[in-house]
C-alpha cells in the first residue's frame, strides 16, 4: 500500500519520524510520496532525514498557491526555486502541490495563476508528474491545465473533495483522482459517490498528514499508517476489497510517479 501524498517532513513529525515511519511500514505501507514546499527551506532539510528512515520516500516540490504571493513581483522565480529543490533532491518523483486555492485566497488570484502557469511549464520540461490542489477553483484550474498542456505528463488532483460531475470532468481530461480520510466521514455522501464513480485504475489514496485524519481518528494528527483505513472504506463503497484497493492504486502510482 501507498500514501500518495503526506507532508510527513513537517515540524508536525520531527519529535517522533522514527515511530511514525515504523508505523506506516508495520501496516503494510511500501512506499510515500511526501510533499515539499520550495520556499521552506526547514522542510527541504528535513527531507533528509525523512529519507534516511524510509527508503520508500519519493517527494514532489512544489510552491503552494497559498506561497505564491511570495512571487508577486516575478512570478518565473516561483518555478526556478522548484527548479533549484528538485535539482537538489534526487529523489524528487513530481511537481507540486500547485494550484489554486480561492477558498482563503492568501495570495491574489492572479499572482496564483501565474505561479501556477509557470511551474506547469516547469513540469512538462522535466517531464514530472504534476500534483494538484485545487479549492473553489474549478474553473480556472481545468482551463489553465489544458492551455498549458499539462496532460503532456500525468496530472493527480490530490484530496480530490469535488462532486461527480467534477469527477467526470477530470476523468474525460485524462487526470488521476486522489482520494483522502475525508471519504471516510459518514456525511462525506457526495464524495462516496465519487469513490463509487471513478475507475480502479484511475484511483490513488492519501492520506495529506498531518491532516484530514480519518475515522476513526478524526481530530488527532493523521499520519501514513491511516491510509489503511482510507483504503478499507474505498472497498467497502466499490464492493471489493482492501487488498484489491491497495494493489491498484500502488500499480497506479508506481506508473504515475516511477518510484
Amino acid at each position: 500500500m501507498i500514501d500518495s501524498h503526506c507532508h510527513i517532513a513537517g515540524p508536525e513529525f520531527v519529535a517522533d519520524l522514527e515511530a511514525v515511519v515504523a508505523r506506516a511500514t508495520a501496516a503494510g505501507l511500501t512506499h510515500a510520496l511526501v510533499i515539499l514546499a520550495a520556499d521552506d527551506q526547514p522542510e527541504i532539510e528535513q527531507a533528509q532525514a525523512v529519507a534516511g528512515r524510509w527508503r520508500g520516500v519519493r517527494f514532489s516540490i512544489g510552491v503552494h498557491p497559498h506561497a505564491a504571493g511570495k512571487f508577486a513581483a516575478e512570478p518565473a522565480a516561483a518555478a526556478r526555486a522548484v527548479a533549484a529543490a528538485i535539482d537538489a533532491q534526487p529523489l524528487t518523483r513530481g511537481l507540486g502541490e500547485i494550484g489554486l486555492d480561492y477558498h482563503y485566497d492568501f495570495s491574489p488570484r492572479d499572482i496564483q495563476q501565474a505561479v501556477f502557469r509557470t511551474q506547469i511549464a516547469l513540469a512538462r520540461e522535466r517531464r514530472l508528474p504534476i500534483v494538484i490542489h485545487t479549492r473553489e477553483a474549478e474553473d480556472d484550474t481545468f482551463r489553465i491545465l489544458e492551455e498549458e498542456r499539462a496532460p503532456e505528463v500525468p496530472v493527480v488532483l490530490h484530496c480530490f473533495t469535488g462532486d461527480r460531475a467534477m469527477a467526470r470532468r477530470a476523468l474525460d481530461a485524462g487526470y488521476a483522482l486522489s482520494l483522502a480520510g475525508i471519504v471516510t466521514f459518514p456525511r462525506a455522501a457526495e464524495l462516496h459517490e465519487v469513490a463509487r464513480l471513478v475507475p480502479l485504475d484511475r484511483l490513488l489514496i492519501e492520506t495529506d498528514s498531518p491532516f484530514l485524519a480519518p475515522v476513526p481518528h478524526r481530530g488527532k494528527r493523521n499520519e501514513p499508517a491511516n491510509v489503511v483505513q482510507v483504503a478499507e472504506t474505498i472497498a467497502g463503497l466499490k464492493g471489493t476489497t482492501r487488498d484489491a484497493v491497495a494493489a491498484a492504486t500502488s500499480a497506479n502510482f508506481v506508473r504515475i510517479f516511477a518510484p
